[in-house]
């Protein structure tokens, strides 16, 4: 059993620093650092024969916390694996594409780009449709998201016309809040675009504020990256739902 954990405490140690070279764009790199070490340390208590020496009811609580914990992540990974595949409906009134990070440079990071290349592909295939970039400036952005957004997409042809600017927001809240204050009415038929990982939270947050005929359209993410969204995603997801968000 020691041996098990202190190699998966060294893999998720290893996926953390990883993640950190290659600029993940969040802190979220710590976790997984941080879940390495307290393995490597459980690893450590089993080895010098620690874990023996507990109590039977501590062990029974530590037990029970860690399989309550492993149902619930397993349990909201099925929710958002449930819109991993979800393409929208043709010919909607509006596509809102929310925001990720714009480089220093003002290139749109690889998240944002997937996300974008989906949007394109999607008004090109129904040239009625009007789109909404959401995404305000975060601190190290040399520009709000929703302008980078829409020079992306004027830049793959897509005309200035049937693009909206939102450039407020900070987070998936207010991207669903400012970008239907827009549009100024719940009712018309709305795509929501966003990474497969992220589209479940996207759109119950969207339904939340009351809008009545949404679909997601999931763009793509790499594999790589993906257990670091999963895991994200899913505290996310938890603590929206305990705030009352979804």
């Amino acid at each position: 059993m020691s041996v098990a954990l202190v190699l998966t405490g060294c893999l998720f140690i290893a996926y953390g620093i990883m993640l950190k070279r290659r600029r993940s764009g969040t802190f979220f790199y710590t976790v997984w650092c941080a879940l390495g070490t307290c393995l490597l340390v459980a690893a450590g208590a089993v080895h010098a024969g620690i874990w023996e020496t507990l109590p039977a009811a501590l062990k029974l609580v530590i037990a029970i916390v860690l399989v309550t914990l492993f149902c619930v992540l397993v349990f909201v990974n099925a929710l958002i694996f449930s819109q991993f595949g979800a393409s929208g409906e043709p010919d909607l009134d509006y596509l809102i594409v929310l925001g990720a990070q714009i480089y220093s440079g003002g290139r749109p990071s690889p998240v944002l780009r997937y996300r974008l290349d989906a949007a394109s592909t999607y008004l090109h295939d129904n040239p009625r449709t009007l789109c909404i970039v959401s995404g305000g400036q975060g601190r190290d952005e040399p520009f709000p998201e929703a302008q980078g957004m829409a020079a992306y997409l004027v830049s793959q042809g897509i005309s200035p016309s049937r693009i909206m600017q939102e450039s407020s927001s900070t987070n998936t809240v207010q991207n669903m809040s400012y970008s239907f204050k827009l549009i100024g009415s719940m009712s018309p038929r709305v795509g929501i675009v966003t990474n497969n990982f992220h589209v479940f939270r996207a759109m119950r947050l969207a339904r939340r504020i009351g809008a009545q005929h949404i679909s997601g359209i999931a763009a793509y993410s790499t594999l790589w990256n993906l257990p670091n969204n999963l895991l994200r995603e899913s505290f996310a997801i938890i603590k929206n739902f305990m705030v009352g968000n979804l």
